[in-house]
């Protein structure tokens, strides 16, 4: 990285960490999942690494409706701090995000509608003491085309800061940083399979700024934008439901090179689950210093349920009919709603991607009493130690630490150890340099 870029990302992560005092990473995970075991298996991650944890909500999963999860944004805080109690991590050192904070969720409704809607979430989000939000207001609402333009776009940003910024003001929080940009990824990753992604031309990246920078002062929010961070880019990386696209440093040359025009500012990067270790740190090295990262976290864990699942049946001595693929099969086709129009093809291939699409659609499906209660009765029925040949057969994520004794063969701890498999790569990416 370039001192121009080390200097970027410093002068951005002071802004975002605040008074906070631990060692300055070189980039930052984006957790987004609402999922305890992910949770729970971030904040030990980052306890062993001794570094502050950034954990975001986004707009579907939580706002002041409840979202899929049927949270407000006050409520993500208390699963949080509860979560962080349990396993000792001190909650000074979480940092909570909102993430594609816009009119997205009522996007059905007039722009007017969606966007007052839009403002009541940020204003939860902020009285629930959120310090970093991403704000998203690139799609169309009804009567609009599916994409705005940037004009427009940057017009309901700078709406959003402004409430933003009146209402840490009313209510004595810390005011928050900001992430924008125009060129967003859909939530959750693409519906397609991808072939060829075109990365954001380094000119409509600076254009992107200039135009928020005008946008911010015509709403009175000159002083958000003292507190933009970066700007949502996309450097071709992304996931479809069953192939990924891993970063080529060489086709976002162009793009990294606009950082040098940008004091202060970092570029975030969606969509980053499944990729590599050497590709997240090339991205870091690029300045897209802070990686998202969800329904990888999650895909993993699946990965290990599943696993766990196929061990009960093969120490049950015999074939059981009931099993917690069948019970998540049964839940997801009573309830359509979370994987409907994101999943295409024949009947079989449908029934694949509910289980096993890299986009994880069924994460949205884990909070369901029934969802929970299988695996609770998954977990109650396995034994207190597992054999290491089924967690080889079954596990091979974790095989290797079990053998090594660094985990143990419970089925708890095995799951965690699988999405800390998935979270390692991004440790290793962002750690601070010696």
């Amino acid at each position: 990285m370039t001192a121009a870029l080390d200097r970027n990302r410093e002068h951005a992560f002071s802004k975002l960490f605040g008074a906070r005092t631990k060692p300055l990473p070189r980039g930052i995970t984006s957790v987004c999942s609402a999922h305890p075991l992910v949770i729970e298996a971030t904040l030990r991650r980052a306890a062993r690494d001794n570094q502050v944890v950034l954990i975001e909500a986004t707009c579907n999963q939580v706002n002041q409706e409840g979202g899929y999860t049927g949270m407000m944004p006050a409520d993500f805080r208390r699963f949080i701090e509860r979560i962080a109690a349990q396993v000792g991590f001190p909650t000074q050192d979480i940092i909570l995000g909102g993430d594609h904070l816009g009119p997205n969720p009522w996007k059905s409704l007039t722009a007017t509608e969606a966007m007052a809607r839009a403002e009541a979430m940020v204003v939860a989000y902020v009285e629930a003491g959120f310090e970093k939000l991403h704000l998203d207001t690139s799609m169309g609402c009804a009567g609009e085309p599916p994409a705005l333009a940037d004009a427009l776009t940057a017009e309901r940003a700078a709406r959003l800061a402004k409430v933003a910024e009146d209402t840490a003001q009313r209510t004595g929080q810390r005011p928050p940083v900001y992430i924008i940009g125009t060129e967003v990824p859909p939530p959750g990753g693409a519906t397609h399979a991808i072939e060829v992604l075109e990365v954001t031309d380094a000119t409509a990246a600076l254009t992107t700024l200039d135009i928020h920078a005008a946008a911010f002062k015509q709403a009175g929010a000159e002083a958000a934008l003292g507190r933009v961070i970066g700007i949502v880019v996309q450097p071709g990386v992304e996931f479809g439901n069953a192939n990924v696209v891993l970063y080529k440093p060489a086709s976002a040359q162009e793009l990294s090179s606009a950082l040098h025009s940008m004091p202060d500012l970092l570029f975030e990067a969606h969509s980053t689950d499944y990729q590599t270790a050497s590709e997240l740190s090339a991205l870091v090295d690029d300045g897209f210093a802070i990686l998202k990262v969800g329904p990888g976290l999650t895909f993993a864990l699946r990965e290990a349920l599943y696993g766990l699942d196929s061990i009960r049946s093969v120490l049950a001595g015999e074939q059981r009919a009931e099993s917690l693929h069948a019970d998540m099969e049964a839940i997801m086709l009573a309830e359509p709603k979370h994987w409907a129009g994101h999943y295409g093809g024949s009947a079989d291939e449908q029934r694949l991607q509910r289980h096993f699409s890299y986009s994880d659609r069924i994460r949205y499906y884990w909070p369901d009493k029934r969802a929970s209660g299988a695996v609770e009765a998954l977990i109650a029925a396995l034994p207190d130690t597992i054999p290491e040949t089924l967690i080889s057969q079954h596990l091979a994520r974790v095989y290797p630490d079990v053998v090594a004794g660094r985990v143990a063969p419970r089925a708890r701890d095995l799951c965690l150890a699988a999405i800390d498999t998935a979270l390692a790569p991004y440790s290793a990416a962002t750690a601070p340099r010696p």
